[in-house]
C-alpha cells in the first residue's frame, strides 16, 4: 500500500488558520479544572502549517467533537480535512467532515 501523500500535505494558510481558530474555540468551551483544555490550546496555538499539523489538530478530538468542529468550518476547509482523512485510510462512513 502506498503511503498517504495528501495527509502530510499542508492545506492553504487560510484553511489551516480557520481550523486552528475553531479548534481553539471548542477547547475554550471546556471545563479546565485540571488544565486539560489549556494543554490542548497550548499544543496548537503556536503550531505552524507544515506536514500533517492540520490533521494533528483534528486528531485531538473524538468523533463527537470532530462533528462539532466540522459544523464550524467552511465547505472548503471541511473538504480539505475529509480528503486528507480518506487519503490517510479512514472509512468515509466514519468521517464527519
Amino acid at each position: 500500500m502506498e503511503k498517504a501523500k495528501l495527509y502530510y500535505t499542508p492545506p492553504t494558510d487560510e484553511q489551516f488558520n480557520e481550523l486552528k481558530e475553531k479548534a481553539i474555540e471548542i477547547w475554550q468551551g471546556y471545563d479546565d479544572t485540571y488544565g486539560y483544555a489549556t494543554e490542548k490550546i497550548n499544543a496548537i496555538k503556536d503550531i505552524e502549517n507544515v506536514s500533517d499539523n492540520f490533521m494533528y489538530m483534528v486528531a485531538m478530538f473524538d468523533i463527537f467533537n470532530q462533528e462539532k468542529l466540522a459544523e464550524k468550518l467552511s465547505f472548503e476547509t471541511r473538504k480539505a480535512v475529509r480528503d486528507r482523512m480518506i487519503d490517510g485510510g479512514n472509512s468515509p462512513e466514519y468521517i464527519k467532515f
